[in-house]
Order: C-alpha cells, then sequence, then structure tokens
C-alpha cells in the first residue's frame, strides 16, 4: 500500500545529462524535485528491490551528528536524475533503513560518493548494512591525478568542495558548503531538528545534486586498468573503519584481476586492508609532535594510513593499498611503538 508523503516537494536546478557539455547547473536547466522520505514506499521501485537487468547509479551521502559508529545518522541522500531524495532515519526509523539494505548492499546500484569511510561504518554499527558497490570520487579523483602523470603530496586528498570546484569535472563555486560548515561548529546537533529547515533540506541537496554530472565526467577518464583500482579501494574503503571479528567474511569480496590486465605480465599487485592494535598509551608515538612521526611514514610509502582519531576507533591504525606497500608501512608503524 502506498503512502502519500505529508512534506511537499522542493525544487533544485537539475545537472544537465552526461555528455551535454556546458555548466551543468546553469539557470535554464529544468528543476527537479527534492522528496523527503518518510516511509519506503516514497522511494523509487527501482532502487527498493535492485536488479541485475536494470542497473543504477545513484548519487550518495549521508549526514549526522557525529557521523560514526558511535554518532547518529540523520539524513540519506539519494540523486536520481530526475529527483532527489531525503531519506529521513529520524523519523522513518529502522524500518525505513531495513527497507533501504538490499540497495545499498547490492552490486546492481552503484553508489556515488565522496569519501565513504564514516558513511559506511556509521551505516554498519547502527543499521547493519554493509555499503557495496561504490564509485567513491575521491578515489577516483586520485587515480585520474596518478594515470594522467600528476602525483598528490602526502596526505593530500581532494575535499568534495574542491571537486565540485574544479572545472575538469563540475566549475561551479561552492561557497554555500562553508557556511552549512559554520552552523555545525555553532551546532554540532544542526542535522538532528525536526522538521528540516528549507537551509538543511537544501544543504543535503546540495551534497548530491553534483554527482551523477561528475561521475559520467569522471569514468570518460578513467582507463580499465583505473577502473578495477577504483572498484577495489572503494570496497576496502567500505570495509576500513568496520573492524568486525571474522575478517570481513561475510562482506562482498574484492573484485578479480580482469585477464586484460594481467598480460604482459604487469598485472596490478593484490591490495590488501590491515589493521593495526595499537597498545594503550602508544598512539601518540605513532603520530609524533604535530604529527611529524605519521607524516614520515606515509612519505615513505604508497599505502594509504588513517587512524581513528576522536571519532574512534582510537587504538588501531588503518592501512590500504598494494600489499608490499601495506608491509612496509607495518613495518614503520610496528617501529615506533616497540
Amino acid at each position: 500500500m502506498a503512502f502519500p508523503n505529508p512534506h511537499p516537494f522542493r525544487s533544485i536546478h537539475s545537472p544537465l545529462p552526461s555528455g551535454s557539455g556546458g555548466n551543468p547547473f546553469d539557470n535554464q536547466v529544468r528543476p527537479i524535485p527534492i522528496n523527503i522520505v518518510t516511509h519506503a514506499s516514497q522511494l523509487p521501485p527501482e532502487f527498493l528491490y535492485p536488479s541485475p537487468q536494470r542497473q543504477l547509479v545513484v548519487g550518495f551521502d549521508c549526514e549526522g551528528v557525529d557521523l560514526c559508529r558511535h554518532g547518529t545518522l540523520c539524513i540519506m541522500q539519494l540523486a536520481f536524475q530526475n529527483a532527489i531524495y531525503l531519506v529521513d532515519p529520524v523519523e522513518g526509523g529502522r524500518m525505513l533503513m531495513n527497507a533501504c539494505k538490499p540497495a545499498l548492499e547490492s552490486a546492481h546500484v552503484t553508489k556515488v560518493i565522496h569519501d565513504c569511510k564514516r558513511d559506511s561504518e556509521a551505516l554498519f554499527f547502527q543499521f547493519g548494512i554493509k555499503l557495496h558497490n561504490v564509485m567513491d570520487t575521491q578515489i577516483a579523483f586520485n587515480l585520474i591525478e596518478e594515470q594522467e602523470g600528476r602525483r598528490r603530496q602526502t596526505d593530500d586528498y581532494i575535499s568534495f568542495v574542491g571537486l565540485v570546484e574544479d572545472p575538469r569535472y563540475c566549475g561551479v563555486p561552492y561557497q554555500e558548503k562553508e557556511g552549512v560548515r559554520f552552523l555545525l561548529k555553532q551546532d554540532p546537533k544542526f542535522w538532528i531538528y525536526r522538521p528540516l529547515s528549507e537551509l538543511m533540506v537544501r544543504a543535503a541537496a546540495d551534497d548530491v545534486r553534483f554527482l551523477l554530472y561528475i561521475y559520467s565526467k569522471m569514468m570518460e577518464r578513467l582507463n580499465e586498468r583505473s577502473l578495477w583500482y577504483l572498484s577495489v579501494r572503494g570496497t576496502l574503503h567500505c570495509r576500513c573503519f568496520c573492524v568486525n571479528d571474522n575478517d570481513y567474511a561475510d562482506w562482498p569480496p574484492l573484485a578479480p584481476v580482469p585477464d586484460s590486465l594481467k598480460v604482459g605480465g604487469n598485472a596490478p599487485e593484490e591490495e590488501v586492508l590491515s589493521i593495526l592494535d595499537v597498545p594503550p598509551g602508544k598512539m601518540g608515538l605513532i603520530v609524533g609532535k604535530k604529527g611529524a612521526s605519521i607524516l614520515a611514514i606515509k612519505a615513505s610509502c604508497t599505502a594509504e594510513i588513517h587512524i581513528g582519531g576522536d571519532r574512534g576507533p582510537a587504538d588501531k591504525v588503518f592501512v590500504m593499498g598494494p600489499k608490499s606497500e601495506v608491509r612496509k608501512a607495518e613495518i614503520m608503524l610496528r617501529g615506533r611503538i616497540m
């Protein structure tokens, strides 16, 4: 049985379809609705019931109060070509999120997101959802830079604002994001208040309305090798902070290396995630004064290294990348705490 949506539709300007060229947010582009979702019946059936016959790509993001395992996931945004849906677990509860679980775990629904790690952690620990099949635009950006011969600085990850403003992918100023960050500093519980204000609706929608256009631009540039890395690293980033006791045995497996990349003895090295337990009182030795120790380790290898920090887990270091580089990082990290 379908239920009427008690919330009005809002409108924003929609990105141009892939390949249309020009500014994706020109004022002449037709507006699309923003639908606030408190019941699963308000979501598109193709999202709720994933199918191999109907591959789906959606822009995806989450907002919350201290978004991590211990925080509160307050809004989950979904951007389609013809509408944006703000899924509200504060009002819709676990029943609503359970209805979204098949799509979020499905290989037939590609979730386009910028930096999935904490979103995945919140979904896993708060709702038992194993986020899968993401296209992480932060990972994609770095792969394109490497593919085209540009090297990034150690620990330099493109922000979402920086990506949106990059003329290769969007080229649109995004000053509104800074305004929301200021409000969040004033009131960290900003996202939990109900009813959703016009500002909250607009800010949440803005964080996904760019993603499908950016996705199309990035997919045009990524070669086959980079696409494999994108898939594997996206899977590892989804797992990253979702520490469990069975070594992720019940999570979807990593994508195998395509046969076409194995020819000529130049197959990509296996990529892994390693989690290092740090004894009590020893994390400071790894981080060092003003972060000097951890930055030196990161500069000495190509593995990604993340610490839990204030949002936790505070006693672990997460290392991802080619197996040989991860092992190198492990040796240096252990050397700091011996």
